[in-house]
């Protein structure tokens, strides 16, 4: 993977969302408006953490390759080199898969 040309600031992170169902578990097609929207993604860049007004410094708890579940409509959609990425807060996310 080339390097991204973002660099998410503070508490902020970007996650590349993973592919969409293509089918049911019953094994039918769905359409591009029926697919649900993916909760899943990886972090493929992180912000160096959040500042407090007191000027302490509160470091991520994810990092840079860790596969996370957000909310549905979590963060701000922006395309990069004709790719789909998420940005948006570390406390959008709900947890680190294993």
């Amino acid at each position: 993977m080339a390097e991204l040309k973002i660099k998410p600031l503070a508490d902020r992170i970007v996650v590349q969302a993973m592919e969409a169902e293509e089918t049911t578990k019953g094994g039918i097609i769905l359409p591009d408006t029926a697919k649900e929207k993916p909760v899943e993604g990886t972090i493929v860049a992180a912000g160096p953490g959040k500042v407090t007004d007191e000027g302490k410094k509160i470091e991520l708890e994810v990092k840079v390759g860790d596969k996370v579940l957000y909310g549905k409509y979590s963060g701000t959609e922006v395309t990069v080199d004709g790719e789909e990425y998420l940005i948006m807060r570390e406390s959008d996310v709900f947890a680190i898969v294993k």
